[in-house]
């Protein structure tokens, strides 16, 4: 794992943090015991996402920021370059931050910092980063339109041979959970205009409405025709340069609804067995990790990107933490013993 900048194109950066969480188990688990010292984090699981799909030597093309505290465990360092990405550590005197994850009950999860956040920003951005094929970030309105613009600024100052100049990245802009309320409306309309696909889950995109009540039972069953509804009414306010960008609705079990001005369709979730779905933390920035570069190598399909997006979350949510992966079975990528490419083949012939 680099601890430097790379000369590597770079597919996918993200603006998410790296925390360290403790996550205690659903009401309904097994077992009640915490899983402490987990990689956690929107930034990580983002990362992870885009890793599934991307096998080495195209790993290396993702890159993303670590702040490191003392307290960063030398295991997770030795676990994360496994990944074999170009992690960037940044060493920081205060501790890293660290995370608590409960439960409510079976289907909402909590969250809250233990210990104060070091937010990531566009002027953290090394050089390589800034001309990112896509980014992925996690933030309100307003900050998104600040950081979107400060990295649009810093790339024209970039210097690169002409084989390597890119164009306008792909923005992802994970809304964040906190701010889905009535009184963020106008100010997330705003933002739209500054990314490629906007994608909350469906429940903050009911509470942006203020008919949350209206999109989810609060037991995970979705009403599809509100989320229908509320998704036209982000895209009338136009997503995306030119209203060409798209609303990815994430909503749990019942999978993920895809609407530009183009196309309206569901994809279902990968898993169909609940009891294959053992801890959902992180499996939303998985997704939009995975479909990050899947826009990149498909040249902007963004349902064939949801695909990437589904399975990359599929691989997430199969455990407590993250997936396992196999780096000595002389047979490429296998996580949790599967291949990610092998069960990308397998939802794509379940959806085409």
């Amino acid at each position: 794992m680099a601890e430097s900048d790379s000369d590597l194109p770079v597919d996918f950066v993200t603006l998410g943090m790296f925390i360290i969480d403790d996550i205690h188990p659903a009401p309904t688990a097994a077992s009640q015991t915490p899983h402490l010292n987990i990689p956690g984090g929107a930034g990580t699981y983002a990362a992870l996402g885009a890793r599934l799909l991307s096998p080495p030597p195209t790993s290396k093309n993702l890159t993303w920021l670590i702040d490191a505290g003392p307290d960063f465990p030398a295991s997770l360092r030795h676990s994360l370059a496994t990944w074999q990405t170009h992690a960037v550590f940044r060493p920081r005197r205060d501790p890293t931050t660290r995370g608590w994850n409960g439960y409510t009950n079976a289907h909402h999860r909590e969250f809250k910092y233990l210990t104060p956040k070091n937010r990531l920003t566009a002027d953290d951005l090394t050089p390589a980063m800034l001309g990112a094929k896509s980014i992925h970030l996690i933030c309100s309105a307003t900050r998104l339109i600040t950081e979107v613009t400060g990295i649009l600024s810093r790339r024209k100052g970039l210097s690169r041979r002409e084989e390597d100049v890119v164009g306008r990245p792909w923005v992802i802009w994970e809304p964040v959970p906190d701010l889905a309320t009535p009184e963020e409306l106008a100010k997330t309309c705003e933002a739209l205009a500054y990314v490629d696909v906007v994608s909350p889950n469906h429940e903050e995109l009911g509470a942006l409405f203020g008919v949350a009540a209206q999109v989810s039972d609060g037991e995970g069953d979705v009403n599809k025709d509100v989320v229908e509804e509320l998704a036209g009414r982000l895209l009338e306010r136009g997503v995306g340069s030119e209203g060409r960008g798209a609303v990815v609705v994430r909503a749990g079990r019942e999978g993920c609804y895809i609407l530009s001005t183009r196309l309206s369709c569901w994809l279902p979730a990968y898993h169909t067995n609940p009891a294959k779905v053992i801890d959902p933390t992180g499996g939303g920035n998985g997704f939009l990790g995975g479909l990050a570069v899947g826009l990149v190598r498909t040249q902007g399909d963004v349902v064939e990107a949801a695909r990437w997006g589904s399975v990359a979350a599929s691989f997430c949510i199969e455990q407590v933490g993250v997936p396992e992966l196999d780096v000595e079975n002389g047979q490429g990528d296998r996580w949790n013993g599967v291949s990610v490419v092998e069960r990308l083949d397998e939802f794509r012939r379940r959806t085409v």
